[in-house]
């Protein structure tokens, strides 16, 4: 996040900006005399869902987590990425956004817990063949973690922070081997991650995933038109020759 975006979101934190302009807010910041700068880092910050205007009454709202006002949806923070593959990328609890979920997609068991909630999106494929509440983990799909939970249970799905690497895996504690073990469940081969249990204390445990937020397949939909663009072209077939161009 930009250092005047930062700014700004401490600011709206510590004071009411109802009816300043964009001089009097940038003054506030130590940026004077810099409007439309001050405008782009605004509008940077609406459209990744942290701050919302409020054009009748004048106001500028820092999102929360929690129930959207006037709506069905909840807001959840989302608080970067993880890995779903070779642990390369840092965690980072910085908020780039703020994923809205309808309450009935969640569930009424988190609508009196949505401040444990927050959302990771997923990266490379080795929980490709997990299953929460039949849902894979695919590269791109948003995870939802109950920070609450960091005491799983066997087979569950967790957010695993080792030496400042997020991911997500599945948990089987091995008590015949006095080892706790963090499974990839995926259509590759990645090696699972193997901790003693006298060290367990040193890999954090950031919550439990609860809910996966799958991505359209637009990649398919994309396939599909292709296909049936190719098989107009090659004019007429058998039935064999349609099967077999269909499934190329």
């Amino acid at each position: 996040m930009h250092i005047i975006q930062e700014k700004l979101i401490k600011l709206l934190e510590e004071k009411d900006l109802s009816g300043m302009t964009l001089r009097e807010i940038g003054k506030e910041i130590a940026e004077p005399d810099t409007p439309q700068k001050i405008k782009h880092h605004l509008n940077q910050l609406a459209k990744r869902g942290l701050i919302r205007f409020d054009k009748k009454n004048k106001q500028i709202k820092k999102i929360e987590s929690g129930k959207v006002e006037g709506t069905g949806l909840i807001s959840i923070p989302i608080l970067g990425s993880a890995n779903c593959g070779e642990a390369v990328i840092f965690a980072d609890e910085q908020k780039e956004g703020y994923l809205k979920v309808s309450s009935r997609l969640l569930g009424n068991i988190y609508l009196k817990r949505t401040k444990d909630l927050f959302a990771l999106r997923a990266l490379g494929q080795s929980m490709n063949r997990a299953n929460i509440d039949g849902n894979t983990i695919d590269d791109g799909d948003y995870v939802i973690i109950d920070k609450s939970k960091i005491s799983p249970s066997n087979n569950e799905y967790v957010l695993s922070v080792i030496d400042g690497l997020a991911n997500i895996k599945k948990i089987f504690v091995d008590k015949n081997n006095n080892q706790i073990i963090l499974l990839s469940e995926s259509s590759q081969n990645f090696a699972p991650i193997y901790i003693h249990a006298d060290d367990f204390d040193r890999c954090l445990i950031n919550g439990t995933v609860v809910k996966v937020m799958k991505q359209p397949d637009e990649l398919a939909a994309m396939r599909d038109a292709s296909g049936r663009d190719i098989l107009k072209n090659l004019g007429p077939q058998s039935k064999e020759e349609h099967a077999y161009y269909r499934n190329l």
